[in-house]
């Protein structure tokens, strides 16, 4: 009786075993497949940020020219937007992966005195009833979001489908290397400049 109670036992005691064993290979392949969901995920997140390397128009390379306290573009810079910056867009948005594209202006830190009419007139441009003409900046901040209206009024024109862009203003506040800017006034065209960023679709929660 004792050998029958002992073998009873033993069993019973494997029996845990290959139970406790089952459910930590279990929860081994749960956590593997959950890691693994976790890889791809940052894979795909890493290719989307890659599309979206912004572009810079800068005026010291010649391409970026908006005549002084202007916002209008001129024909050379109407060319280059269409000629260079238009193939980038239609290449990064061809992936399907970009959910808008930011127009951000720049601006050096020369003082703007003029009164601003951009809380009446602002929204009249960006829809296309009114020109950038029309705008009166008075200040920086004003003048760059002018500059970044008017460029995306220039590709609204082009056929672009359903890409979906918002203008920003950056004003004075940053140099080119994304440092914040010194307080001056004096004129700088390294920091003249328009930035275009492909912002890529967000993660669901």
């Amino acid at each position: 009786m004792s050998r029958r109670s002992d073998s009873s036992h033993q069993d019973e005691e494997l029996n845990i075993f290959q139970a406790f064993t089952d459910l930590m290979s279990n929860a081994f392949m749960i956590i593997s497949f959950l890691l693994l969901i976790s890889l791809l995920q940052s894979i795909v997140m890493a290719k989307k940020l890659k599309s979206a390397e912004p572009i810079i128009i800068d005026e010291k390379s010649g391409n970026f020219k908006f005549p002084s306290g202007s916002a209008e573009l001129t024909p050379a810079l109407q060319i280059y937007i269409q000629q260079t910056i238009l193939p980038e867009i239609n290449k990064a948005t061809a992936k399907g992966n970009i959910d808008f594209i930011q127009i951000i202006g720049h601006t050096d830190s020369q003082g703007i005195s003029n009164a601003s009419n951009l809380d009446r007139q602002l929204t009249s441009a960006a829809t296309g009833t009114a020109t950038i003409s029309a705008l009166k900046a008075g200040s920086n901040t004003d003048l760059g979001l002018m500059r970044a209206v008017a460029v995306v009024q220039f590709l609204n024109t082009k056929g672009l489908g359903k890409v979906k862009f918002r203008a920003y203003s950056a004003g004075q506040l940053y140099l080119p290397s994304g440092e914040l800017a010194k307080s001056d006034l004096g004129a700088d065209d390294t920091r003249r400049r328009i930035e275009i960023r492909f912002i890529p679709y967000g993660q669901k929660k």
